[in-house]
C-alpha cells in the first residue's frame, strides 16, 4: 500500500505541476501530458483495486 500512496502522490504532484506550467506558458504539451499523467493514474488505481478485490474474493472461498 505504500508503494500505491507513493505512485498516488507523485501523479498528483505531476498533475499539479503541468497544471500550474500550463497556466504560465500556455503550451498545450503540457495538457497533452496531464491527460497522459490522468490516464495512467486511473488504470493503475483500477488495476491495484480488482487486484484487492480478486485476493479477497480468493481468501474468502
Amino acid at each position: 500500500m505504500v508503494i500505491v500512496r507513493l505512485l498516488l502522490f507523485l501523479a498528483i504532484a505531476a498533475i499539479v505541476g503541468a497544471g500550474l506550467f500550463y497556466l504560465f506558458t500556455r503550451d498545450r504539451r503540457f495538457l497533452r501530458f496531464l491527460v497522459q499523467v490522468v490516464k495512467f493514474a486511473v488504470y493503475l488505481l483500477a488495476g491495484v483495486l480488482l487486484f484487492l478485490l480478486l485476493e479477497r474474493l480468493v481468501l474468502v472461498v
